[in-house]
């Protein structure tokens, strides 16, 4: 019965991402470029993003090793693979970053500490208490080879693009640029293309609900917000390439 409630909870959190992308497309999120004071109290922008995103690896880890399912090298192996990306996001990101000076509303810390909660125990507790058949074949079959792959190239992606924005400014210069290199060359947010990417590669590689679910909300999420940024990019630069796309190369 609880196994039945579990997956009821998980159906629910695919709807509700699917019901909010048309909010998300109508209201752009407000948090970097787009960051305004009308919605309330704002936090530093460097501690804010620390705050929201280091949830998802506490929380995942938590559900995962209290569970009380046996923990198999693949299911080890997808472990790590979440929590590298989330040290990544949560940590070495925001230090590096230009965030100095910036601030975000509270509400949208909020709001994405939740789902980073929500997330990281449906998908934590899923591979901790739930998860069957993840024995050492699972590494020889087709979808977590293909899933794998996949995972990595959208990592790289994610990563090599982060870089390029890091890098558009020097220490202490105001403003924007127009990225370039990369797959800047053919959209405006490769970096939110290759997450996309990236979590549909792991949702692949794990081939269950929970797994699914993170991709479908990282799509409704990012695609949303990539449109908005094509659009302020075409609003801010007249000379900004007319042939890049938003998000899709060549189709979006």
């Amino acid at each position: 019965m609880l196994e039945t409630h579990f997956f009821q909870v998980v159906w629910g959190w695919i709807i509700l991402a699917v019901l909010l992308v048309p909010v998300q497309l109508k209201i752009t999120a407000p948090y970097g470029r787009h960051t305004n004071r009308k919605w309330g109290i704002t936090l530093p922008y460097r501690w804010g993003w620390m705050l929201m995103e280091i949830v998802s690896p506490l929380t995942f880890t938590h559900f995962f090793y209290h569970g009380t399912g046996a923990k198999t090298e693949a299911l080890r192996f997808i472990f790590v693979l979440w929590i590298a990306h989330y040290l990544n996001r949560s940590l070495l990101y925001p230090l590096r970053a230009k965030m100095g000076g910036k601030r975000v509303p509270a509400v949208i810390v909020g709001s994405a500490a939740f789902f980073n909660l929500v997330n990281g125990f449906v998908n934590g507790y899923f591979l901790g208490n739930l998860a069957e058949g993840y024995t050492n074949g699972w590494f020889f079959t087709p979808q977590f080879i293909g899933g794998t792959a996949l995972f990595f190239m959208g990592a790289a992606v994610n990563i090599h693009s982060d870089n390029i924005l890091l890098g558009l400014r020097k220490p202490g210069e105001p403003g924007y640029k127009i990225p370039q290199g990369g797959l800047f060359r053919y959209i405006s947010c490769p970096n939110l293309f290759g997450e996309i990417v990236e979590w549909t590669g792991f949702a692949i590689l794990c081939w269950n609900l929970p797994a699914a679910s993170f991709a479908i909300w990282t799509a409704a999420n990012l695609v949303p917000r990539a449109l908005s940024h094509h659009r302020w990019y075409r609003q801010n630069f007249k000379d900004y390439p007319a042939e890049r796309k938003a998000v899709i190369p060549g189709v979006l």
